[in-house]
């Protein structure tokens, strides 16, 4: 059975639908439209006492001020579920929970006078109330930025065998992020800490002051604007660092909300975002190679600063001369790493993080290039020789190979076509060799070695 102990509970949690969440004050912004289901507890134990009164009038006055506080704002419905007030406590009826009031503009008095007829009676099916809640919001469709809140006002434990912990992590599956804020007056603060500790935050209330302080503090969180500005810094700590596309993820669910090009604004700041308080976020910043941030909270009603390291330097690839690759690029990775960050085109310019990093020249033969350091604010020009062509012609059938000599290595560059008998190919200036043989021939010994060398900006004719 409940203890004698009065408790107010609220849980607010946020029912996505497949929105996109933000919360907006009316006085800074335009408020973005709220559905508020509340919850209220009818059972039997609500008739105990608390101070000069007994618990439900206290709970009822104090939802009659709740209710009063949503009023002022235009763009919020509001609904009333009751639980335990159909059945008389004997009966122990765990299913004792229905929508009185459903969602509808303006029907705040509606509530207040069916909570005032509200008399205890039976049992307390947290569990249960909370997973039926889901199907009392009307559904806007996938592309709908409603917020769906619910406000649950208990005396006590659950005690129809839920778990609301359980609830809770199951509707996190379904992309329902559970936000708790439980106020318990005159409650033991050990015992209701511990068994909602995994479902949110515990705020003790011993009198009716504190307890409105406490609700000043939910709603004050479920509606007021908490803003943030993303400020990514560079290398010397300077919020400096803009235009670059940010994705912020519901840190639960991982669904995509927003996409967000980072912008400064008038004054030379990062510009301000509206967010929901009540999620945690995950923030992937499309830098090059990106960032990304996990499990970022707001502090409700502030303006947050999110800091991010994104110092950038450029690094620009130069082909001296004019080139007869047809598109030559560069292979980018972190300074001893294997993962690609990027493939760049040469007499290309582009911003990466400040670094070190390993570049591979997809010429032919290849280039390579270790500990390139790219420098905040400052280009960094990597150059290669104008390229030479090679004309080979072949009369007749061999199986051969290019190779590249440099500082006494012998490395491969290239096979030679056997189907063509003419191939042309652009080449990095250096010193080369072929190495094979005619197919017909059966001895290791008549391998042939033919050294040719290119030039930039020349065509090597050569005749094999």
């Amino acid at each position: 059975m409940k203890k004698n102990a009065f408790v107010a509970l609220i849980l607010f949690f946020v029912l996505g639908f497949n929105s996109i969440v933000q919360a907006q004050l009316v006085s800074k912004a335009p408020l973005q439209k709220s559905r508020i289901l509340i919850i209220f507890d009818a059972s039997g134990s609500m008739s105990g006492q608390f101070g000069e009164t007994d618990r439900i009038s206290a709970a009822k006055q104090m939802l009659n001020k709740m209710v009063d506080s949503f009023s002022q704002f235009k763009n919020v419905e509001l609904a009333l579920r009751v639980y335990g007030h159909q059945s008389d406590l004997k009966n122990v009826d765990c299913n004792d929970t229905k929508l009185e009031i459903p969602f509808s503009a303006n029907n705040h008095e509606l509530i207040k006078k069916r909570v005032s007829l509200l008399r205890p009676k039976g049992y307390t099916p947290i569990a249960r109330s909370l997973a039926q809640c889901v199907n009392d919001f009307p559904n806007d469709g996938p592309n709908s930025t409603t917020r769906n809140l619910i406000i649950l006002i208990t005396d006590g434990l659950e005690e129809c065998g839920g778990n609301p912990c359980e609830v809770s992590q199951e509707l996190q599956k379904k992309g329902i992020v559970l936000k708790p804020f439980i106020i318990g007056l005159g409650s033991d603060p050990e015992v209701f800490r511990k068994f909602f500790s995994c479902a949110g935050n515990y705020y003790d209330a011993n009198t009716q002051a504190e307890f409105e302080t406490v609700m000043g503090v939910v709603i004050s969180q479920a509606l007021n604007a908490t803003s943030c500005q993303i400020s990514l810094l560079d290398a010397n700590q300077r919020p400096m660092e803009t235009n670059v596309n940010m994705t912020i993820f519901d840190a639960s669910t991982g669904k995509e909300l927003y996409n967000y090009y980072h912008t400064m604004n008038a004054r030379g700041v990062p510009d301000t975002l509206f967010l929901d308080p009540m999620r945690k976020y995950h923030i992937l910043v499309h830098t090059t190679p990106t960032i990304y941030e996990e499990n970022i909270s707001l502090v409700p009603g502030k303006h947050n600063t999110i800091a991010l390291n994104a110092g950038q330097g450029d690094l620009k690839l130069i082909v001296e001369g004019l080139t007869k690759y047809d598109r030559l690029q560069a292979v980018l990775r972190k300074s001893g790493e294997m993962q690609t960050v990027y493939a760049q085109d040469f007499n290309t310019t582009k911003k990466y993080l400040v670094g070190t990093y390993d570049i591979e020249i997809l010429s032919t033969p290849p280039i390579y290039k270790k500990g390139i350091k790219i420098s905040q604010d400052k280009t960094t020009e990597i150059n290669i020789p104008q390229p030479g062509k090679l004309n080979l012609t072949k009369t007749k059938d061999y199986v051969a190979a290019i190779y590249y000599m440099h500082e006494g290595k012998t490395t491969w560059v290239a096979d030679i076509d056997e189907r063509k008998f003419n191939q042309v190919m652009v080449m990095q200036p250096g010193n080369y060799i072929i190495l094979g043989r005619h197919r017909s021939e059966t001895k290791t010994i008549y391998t042939i070695q033919k050294e040719f060398t290119i030039m930039s900006a020349k065509v090597t004719d050569y005749r094999l």
